[in-house]
């Protein structure tokens, strides 16, 4: 009985290690990656909030950026870039229409790196004449966000914001040296900081209105998604940013800090839940938090500015988890919808921003070595 013991728990070990191995095999990560992008080019989202201009497809262009980089490298298969040059050709490379709010600065983000691609000045004229604007004639309202006026959204005063707009500005400032760029960057992205980061959680409140807000255990109140944008805004800053840029240092260092809070974070089926304090609540898986975290931790031991060591199993449990929310025909599911209540979240649910966290961190798992 002991021996018989003994070998169901070998045999339990060597199937678990095969099945990590066989979900890090570089022609397995490709293969489910081009399988969920197909599937996404194949099923565009429709609706209000999904102009070609919008934060949910600039989310989405990023990751299908890092896919197409990949695939054009790796099979001299152009098709995804051919994809996204007709995206920007057919709005003549233009950005969203409020002139501070940064979800519509967030599509400057693939088009700058277009740019840096086919060095086509169209490809950046008008982004660069938002930013110009914007750091010439800066927003001065507060940073305490109301719907009811919407002025308070022309400043980052929401955690979001810091994946939209900031990488923008340092995507900027490392293409042309400009220090206005970098200053603003600074400026505005510490102000946020310094108001909604929690530096006892070390997490991103979503807004002031979560302040005094508490979950159903007592805890505070801190998104899942909201600080995997953060997260993964800060990884787009630091691929931007020149390596002896001094500013640079901030914000490796919050990258680090806030990454390692996260990790901890993890729920025991390798997603990261609506509710990152009280996860119980909202049951629910989330593949856009756990994709853009994910893509986050992967980044920085691919760097390494975060420990292999000890990193690579909360990687290696999120990325298991992000590939069984993947459907045969390459759906991805489990996908906080905007606007909607995270405990709904059901497995028939889909968003373009989420299937590019999942690219984004496929092509960080697949340069893992």
């Amino acid at each position: 009985m002991k021996r018989l013991s003994l070998f169901i728990y070998f045999f339990l070990i060597t199937v678990l290690q095969a099945a990590a191995q066989q979900s890090f095999d570089k022609t397995a990560v490709k293969s489910v990656m081009k399988r969920v992008a197909d599937w996404q080019i194949a099923n565009p989202n429709k609706g209000a909030e999904h102009d070609d201009l919008d934060w949910t497809h600039a989310a989405l262009y990023m990751g299908m950026l890092d896919w197409a980089e990949l695939t054009e490298k790796e099979d001299s298969d152009d098709s995804y870039y051919q994809w996204l040059l007709r995206i920007g050709q057919r709005n003549h490379f233009q950005i969203g229409k409020w002139m501070y709010h940064a979800d519509f600065i967030a599509v400057g983000q693939p088009f700058i790196d277009l740019y840096l691609k086919y060095g086509n000045k169209k490809m950046i004229a008008p982004v660069m004449a938002r930013a110009n604007w914007v750091v010439e004639n800066p927003a001065e309202t507060t940073l305490e966000l109301d719907y009811g006026k919407l002025e308070t959204l022309d400043r980052w005063s929401w955690c979001d914001a810091l994946f939209m707009a900031p990488p923008v500005y340092a995507k900027l400032y490392a293409l042309t040296k400009d220090k206005r760029y970098l200053d603003f960057l600074n400026k505005e992205y510490k102000a946020t900081y310094n108001y909604l980061y929690d530096k006892e959680e070390h997490l991103f409140y979503r807004d002031h209105r979560y302040f005094a807000k508490r979950e159903a255990n007592g805890k505070k109140v801190f998104w899942g998604r909201g600080n995997g944008w953060v997260l993964g805004g800060l990884v787009e800053i630091l691929q931007a940013l020149p390596k002896d840029e001094s500013s640079r240092t901030f914000y490796q260092d919050l990258f680090v800090a806030l990454a390692t809070r996260v990790a901890s974070l993890q729920s025991a089926d390798g997603y990261w839940h609506a509710s990152l304090l009280d996860p119980a609540s909202y049951p629910s898986p989330e593949t856009s938090a756990t994709g853009f975290i994910v893509y986050a931790l992967a980044y920085g031991v691919n760097e390494g500015v975060l420990d292999k060591a000890t990193f690579m199993p909360t990687i290696e449990k999120g990325w298991k988890a992000l590939l069984d929310a993947v459907e045969p025909d390459g759906k991805l599911g489990y996908v906080q919808p905007i606007g909607a209540d995270p405990r709904k979240v059901t497995r028939d649910m889909t968003e373009v921003y989420g299937t590019g966290a999942f690219l984004l961190s496929g092509c960080q798992i697949y340069k893992m070595k």
